[in-house]
């Protein structure tokens, strides 16, 4: 039986949000707050490579932790306006939607990126759920309208994702730069790649024998060079 779900109504529908992912390397980026979720938010900027400055009167032991350490910068105040100055990106982490606003009308008067959590009309990016293994990123979105069912769906993914997959994307990274060398042609190196993505050599990663895998992967390239 084939069950038909009703599509919403054009004034129901959520705003189209673009997916990506930045390079946030060497960027100033700004956290408002000091409490769990500004940790959580700061964490994350951190392991992209942000330069983080946390705003707030009080922070958590870790973040703390993290300015004893020089990883983050700490203003011990609240926020005020032009604290955004100069920032890639910023999250407005507090439970004051007054402050929320602030930190919006200054970001959008900036075009600054800004997320405020669990604040969806004061956002003008949303963070989805994410999985990682290695360099694998797996990132899932309710466009801000149930971040737990994010979640729960990402876990679900997540139990099918191990850590296989982030070691065999090691060995396709590895094979890249070959395939651009050997076929010079788009329509070639698609051909390739479909050949080379799944099958028995992702078999032999998930079975753990990367060796046999990168041999049978390079075999595969000089038969499909022999074409």
């Amino acid at each position: 039986m084939t069950v038909t779900y009703p599509l919403k109504r054009p004034s129901e529908r959520t705003p189209v949000h673009y997916p990506l992912l930045l390079r946030l390397e060497g960027r100033p980026c700004v956290v408002v707050g000091g409490g769990k979720v500004a940790e959580g938010k700061a964490e994350g900027l951190l392991a992209a490579g942000g330069d983080v400055t946390v705003v707030g009167p009080e922070l958590t032991e870790r973040l703390l932790a993290w300015f004893e350490e020089g990883r983050i910068v700490w203003e011990p105040r609240p926020y005020r306006e032009g604290d955004l100055a100069g920032c890639f990106l910023a999250v407005a982490a507090t439970d004051d939607r007054d402050v929320n606003e602030k930190v919006w009308e200054e970001a959008q008067g900036s075009s600054i990126l800004l997320n405020a959590a669990d604040d969806p009309p004061h956002c003008n990016f949303i963070l989805p759920a994410v999985h990682r293994q290695g360099d694998l990123v797996v990132a899932v979105s309710s466009s801000g309208r149930a971040p737990a069912f994010a979640v729960w769906l990402r876990d679900r993914i997540a139990t099918g994702v191990g850590p296989e997959y982030g070691a065999y994307l090691d060995l396709l990274a590895e094979l890249r730069a070959e395939v651009a060398r050997r076929f010079t042609g788009r329509a070639e190196r698609r051909r390739v790649w479909q050949r080379l993505i799944g099958g028995e050599t992702f078999e032999q990663v998930r079975r753990g024998d990367l060796e046999a895998a990168r041999r049978g992967a390079h075999g595969l390239l000089d038969g499909e060079e022999g074409l």
